[in-house]
């Protein structure tokens, strides 16, 4: 029979005593917001209002500079306050698409990553997620059960000991 000690896990109580250290802080947090560029507008408008309640509450959001949901979270900070925003871009800004670089360049807090400009997006999508996940407190993802890049930015996020809720389309 086993010990006491045995059955204990003792990374599984670490983790969940981080959660609940997350969950009770009072204070500012930074929180990354994360998801699919293929989202219903009624999910976008909704990230939107997210977003700008997180701002209003003192939060910072951390983003990259896609469509989808992560457009809706930037436009939703911007109209909150736009100083508690900081988009990091998997690549150039010059790489992104044209309707999203108008929206980009608003950005007051811009991170580009023009090494990365060779790499597939896929890529240094996957690079850029991890600097976001290894910035924030906490980790809001709305994804599809196929969404292997934001998936596995789900898991480090974890790994790292982070506050991770995860929103699935599908």
């Amino acid at each position: 029979m086993p010990s006491l000690s045995q059955s204990i896990d003792i990374p599984k109580i670490d983790a969940l005593a981080q959660e609940l250290a997350t969950i009770q802080q009072t204070g500012a947090k930074r929180i990354a917001l994360l998801g699919s560029r293929h989202v219903p507008i009624t999910h976008q408008h909704l990230i939107e209002m997210m977003s700008y309640a997180l701002v209003l509450s003192g939060n910072r959001i951390i983003t990259s500079g896609a469509a989808g949901t992560n457009s809706a979270a930037i436009k939703g900070a911007m109209r909150a306050d736009p100083s508690l925003l900081t988009v990091i871009l998997p690549q150039s800004l010059e790489r992104q698409p044209r309707e999203s670089q108008e929206q980009l360049q608003q950005v007051m807090h811009l991170v580009e990553n023009p090494e990365n400009d060779t790499l597939s997006l896929a890529e240094a999508s996957a690079i850029c997620n991890q600097e976001i996940v290894s910035r924030c407190q906490q980790l809001i993802c709305f994804a599809f059960h196929d969404s292997h890049t934001l998936l596995t930015s789900c898991q480090d996020a974890e790994d790292q000991r982070k506050v991770v809720t995860l929103f699935y389309f599908d």
